[in-house]
Formats: structure tokens, C-alpha cells, sequence
């Protein structure tokens, strides 16, 4: 396979760290992704070591696409929700930069999920304004128009009726947390979708996050207008667009 087809995405997570290259022909993993754990003290100087360990395994040398879980404006993080608060303010695209010597792309980690599934998943054929959401640990989000991506939407920070932060009220993590059941769990999501219904005026939604492997369980009981539909790349999509990105970027 030549490079020209193939590149490479790392996602960097609260908890995990993963990376595989990817067939950017298919918008699938073209090897088995390696995950490393997120290091208990998740500072910059500490995860930039697991990303280029992640490098290593595979003996990446060339661009590569990398996601944060947080803002993420011309590669300088803006927001640190899930990781070490001295995140806010470094410019991880010049640091992986200089320490790889290849060009490096950051995007935000739904951002980059969101790119992946208008390109190859559950978004591809659809025009219009698309949502994208994934359920984890908070929640993120993506809006597409006709394909174009507006950078650095943070729904899983709006209020909610009854003053309620959406990611504290409605992401994969509460209903752990709290033992909801799927259809509890789901009258929460209702309040959430509802109201992006409203605001946005969507063609379609798209759910992504580990939980999307469960959708049949959640997404039949939502009552809303507006299609709402699992990621076609499940919890994939951030590699897949991240490595998308930086190919596109550095062609």
C-alpha cells in the first residue's frame, strides 16, 4: 500500500490514549489500534510521551493527525475539561511538531469523529446541517453544513431546563455513575436532543461514543423529529478523522 493511501490518528482520551494507522481509501484501521492507558497525572509532558510511545509501536515516520479532548484553536488547546488543567495555553501541534519532525494536525477529539462519519460513516450521503454527538465521559460534539466543519461546538456545556450542565445531567458516564436504566437514562437524553432540536434545526443526528454499540437499547425510546442514528464508526471515528485531517492538510 503507498503512503499516499494510508495515514496515521491518535486519540488522546481521559482515560486512554489510542492509535492505529488508517486506510484513508476506506476510512478504516489498516492495522489492530494500539491503546495505552492516560497517565494518572495527565500533564502535557506526560501524555506527549504516550503519543510518541504510540508513534513508536508502529514505527510511524510521516504526518500524523492527533485529538484533544478539549477546545482546540490553530493546534493551542483552549480547555481541559478531562485532563491536567496545565493543558490550557500549549501549542501541542508545534510540540509534536519539533519532537517528531513531521507535521502534525490537532483537532478536537468529537471534531474529529464528526469529519470521519460525514466522510465514511452514518453522515456520508446526508446534506444539510448534521449533529454529531459522543456519549463518554462528557459530551462532545460536532456540526456539519454540507460537509463543512464549525470547530469547537461544546453542547455538552449548555444549560439544560432546571439549570442543569447537559454533560452533567446526560453523558454515558451519569448513567454509570448513577445505575440509570436505559429508559431513565434516555428521558435525560430526550431534555438534551430536544432542545439541540430546537436551537439547530438538524437533518440529522448522529450518536457516537462506546455507548453507540448499545444504541437499539436508548435511540428507539428518544421522540423527536429529526432522524437520530448510531456512529458508523462507533467509537473509531476521532482516529479515522484525525488521520484524515492531517493527510488532507499536509497533500
Amino acid at each position: 500500500m503507498t503512503s499516499t493511501t494510508q495515514g496515521f490518528g491518535i486519540d488522546i482520551g481521559g482515560s486512554g490514549i489510542k492509535g492505529a494507522p488508517v486506510d484513508l481509501g476506506r476510512g478504516e484501521f489498516a492495522a489492530e489500534r494500539v491503546r495505552l492507558e492516560t497517565p494518572e497525572e495527565s500533564t502535557p509532558d506526560n501524555v506527549i510521551a504516550v503519543v510518541l510511545e504510540v508513534l513508536e509501536q508502529f514505527g510511524w515516520d510521516g504526518p500524523f493527525g492527533c485529538t484533544f479532548p478539549g477546545i482546540v484553536r490553530r493546534g493551542v488547546i483552549g480547555s481541559a475539561a478531562n485532563v491536567d488543567k496545565s493543558w490550557i495555553g500549549v501549542d501541542l501541534e508545534k510540540e509534536l511538531t519539533e519532537r517528531t519532525g513531521h507535521p502534525v494536525s490537532i483537532v478536537n477529539d468529537a471534531d474529529a469523529a464528526g469529519v470521519a462519519e460525514d466522510r465514511y460513516g452514518a453522515a456520508a450521503d446526508v446534506d444539510g446541517v448534521v449533529i454529531v454527538t459522543t456519549l463518554g465521559t462528557g459530551i462532545g460534539s460536532a456540526v456539519l453544513h454540507d460537509g463543512r466543519l464549525l470547530p469547537n461546538t461544546e453542547f455538552g456545556h449548555l444549560y439544560l431546563e432546571h439549570h442543569h450542565e447537559a454533560e452533567k445531567y446526560a453523558a454515558a458516564s451519569v448513567r454509570e455513575e448513577k445505575e440509570l436504566s436505559w429508559e431513565d437514562w434516555a428521558e435525560r437524553l430526550q431534555v438534551f436532543y430536544a432542545h439541540l432540536e430546537f436551537i439547530f434545526s438538524p437533518d440529522l443526528f448522529v450518536v457516537g461514543g462506546g455507548v453507540s454499540k448499545k444504541a437499539d437499547r436508548f435511540l428507539p425510546l428518544l421522540d423527536l423529529r429529526t432522524p437520530i442514528v448510531p456512529a458508523g464508526l462507533r467509537n473509531d471515528g476521532g482516529i479515522i478523522g484525525a488521520a484524515l485531517l492531517a493527510a488532507e492538510r499536509a497533500a
